[in-house]
């Protein structure tokens, strides 16, 4: 490895507090070792050691021209490229009113920076022109990774999140890639070491029933929109009914009486050779469900004895509460959901979502990390061979895990934010936030799973986004996501829509040459399409 780092550790033995800035102390030795671009850091404890904070430290000169990309706590979070005199975007005081806003992110256990400072996870990089500094972990298994540039003090900061953790036994602290090169060199070289599972598909296009319906969509809505599919000649790979089929959620094989017979509706979409997707929220339940009102016991708690929420969605006064994933209760209860899903509904793939919510309390001498990662494994064990669509997901955890993974917040049918809107949580519905995700993190498209950019749209009514706002955020995801899905009932399409969405949904030769923040607002890109280069610049703020 390139880089030479400074470790400090501050921990508690015997009941004592310490810190330390070298590799061995009384109480631990930290063992390196190095191979290619890795290095691997593991401490053997000589007794007990816990409330660890550990970091190791190397130096970065940064440049006025310089770029800081820090990757968000999970699928929703705001991602982008920095400029280094800006600041990370936080939940503000008026957010602070509702703690729980707090869950959908990762203010509860970091500290977050001052301007000049930015912190991701699991990866980020420098980038100087056309040359990168990447820094990756390998894993997340023993915790998460949080990559920190300080621009003032010229400092790359790598710690680990060990809350709740005691090392008794040898641990690896960190694992972690350090790549140099251009863009594409070194996310190859940081995913082909990862040794991730080889992607199963290289794309998909499809049709989600949530950004037209939402909560209320009924049969006859699935019904019709199928059939349009069929008499307007358009072939979707996947027909995904989302949210709003359950009686409650949480209870995911109670179904509302209009949706009738599942399986009869999966044989309705294969019917048209179509492959059936489902939604669910596997770690999540509403109190109004009867796993909460029969399992009280299935639910996460804090140290203090209190039922943690997920966050506000579904119920804006309970918010919704979380299932305990380190009860085999709970792993039976959700094995039986997937059989059913998967087996006996002859679903083709799920689409899980808020799953960021089932590690937000370190437990059973596990870090936020590991349960993440062993809930990503459990997942994948239940799924089988059927394919999984991941959202609301800390990315590192998921990468291999999944087939296809959103990468960014959910999209908007408006395109601006108002003072509210943009003073909540960073992962909150936004068009503006969710753009600025699929272009920056196009990297991960087709290396750590097929990019989910979330919808576009085409029609012109329940809608307040212009034509052209649909048409750029159309574009935006063909050239860098790999799930192209709709939400528009195409019944009501004209033949310009149609057309359009046929070349949207045509298989074309893209390739990025060039994205980048050329001002604060302006974004330039520069790709191939088909071997013909062409330019695209638009003001994010206004989507023209």
């Amino acid at each position: 490895m390139k880089k030479n780092f400074d470790f400090s550790v501050s921990y508690t033995a015997n009941g004592q507090k310490y810190t330390s800035d070298r590799l061995k102390s009384d109480h631990f030795e930290i063992v390196l070792t190095e191979k290619e671009e890795v290095l691997k850091a593991v401490l053997y404890p000589k007794c007990p050691i816990s409330n660890i904070e550990i970091s190791m430290t190397c130096t970065h000169l940064y440049t006025p021209e310089s770029k800081i990309f820090v990757n968000g706590y999970q699928s929703w979070t705001d991602t982008r490229e920095f400029f280094i005199d800006e600041k990370l975007p936080r939940l503000s005081k008026f957010g602070h009113i509702l703690p729980v806003l707090k869950a959908y992110g990762d203010e509860n256990f970091v500290k977050y920076p001052p301007r000049g400072v930015f912190h991701g996870y699991t990866y980020g990089y420098i980038r100087d022109f056309n040359k990168l500094y990447l820094y990756g972990s390998m894993t997340e298994q023993c915790g998460y990774t949080i990559v920190k540039f300080d621009t003032r003090k010229n400092a790359v900061i790598i710690s680990k999140d060990l809350d709740g953790v005691t090392i008794s036994n040898p641990y690896e602290v960190f694992n972690l890639g350090y790549f140099e090169g251009e863009y594409d060199e070194v996310f190859d070289r940081y995913f082909s070491l990862q040794n991730l599972p080889g992607l199963r598909l290289k794309s998909a296009t499809g049709y989600t029933s949530w950004y037209n319906y939402y909560t209320k969509v009924t049969r006859q809505n699935i019904d019709n929109d199928l059939k349009s599919f069929k008499e307007r000649d358009i072939h979707p790979m996947f027909f995904q009914i989302d949210d709003g089929y359950q009686t409650n959620v949480g209870d995911w094989l109670s179904v509302k009486k209009e949706f009738g017979n599942m399986k009869e509706l999966t044989d309705n979409i294969h019917n048209q050779g179509i492959r059936a997707g489902l939604w669910l929220a596997p770690f999540a339940c509403l109190k109004a469900s009867n796993v909460y009102k029969e399992h009280k016991d299935w639910l996460l708690k804090d140290a203090k004895g209190r039922y943690v929420k997920g966050g506000l969605n579904w119920d804006a006064i309970n918010g919704f509460f979380v299932l305990d994933i380190e009860k085999q209760e709970v792993k039976d209860y959700l094995k039986h959901v997937f059989d059913v899903v998967l087996n006996e509904w002859n679903f083709d793939m799920v689409k899980l979502d808020f799953l960021y919510a089932v590690c937000q309390i370190p437990r059973n001498n596990k870090s936020r990390g590991q349960i993440m990662c062993e809930a990503m494994d459990f997942l994948r064990e239940c799924v089988g061979n059927k394919l999984i669509l991941g959202c609301g997901v800390p990315l590192g955890p998921a990468f291999g895990k999944v087939d296809f993974c959103r990468i960014g917040c959910d999209v908007n049918l408006k395109w601006g934010e108002s003072f509210v809107d943009r003073n909540i949580h960073r992962e909150r519905v936004s068009t503006i936030n969710t753009l600025n995700d699929t272009i920056f993190r196009r990297h991960l498209n087709g290396r750590a799973f097929v990019n989910d950019p979330d919808v576009f749209f085409l029609r012109d009514y329940n809608i307040e986004l212009t034509e052209e706002q649909r048409l750029l955020i159309a574009d935006i995801n063909k050239l860098f996501g790999g799930v192209l899905f709709i939400s528009d009932d195409i019944s009501t399409y004209n033949e310009k829509n149609l057309d359009n969405l046929r070349n949207i949904f045509k298989e074309d030769e893209i390739e990025i040459l060039e994205a980048e923040y050329i001002t604060k607002s302006i974004i330039s890109i520069r790709y191939s399409i088909n071997g013909i280069e062409q330019e695209l610049s638009f003001d994010i703020q206004t989507g023209k």
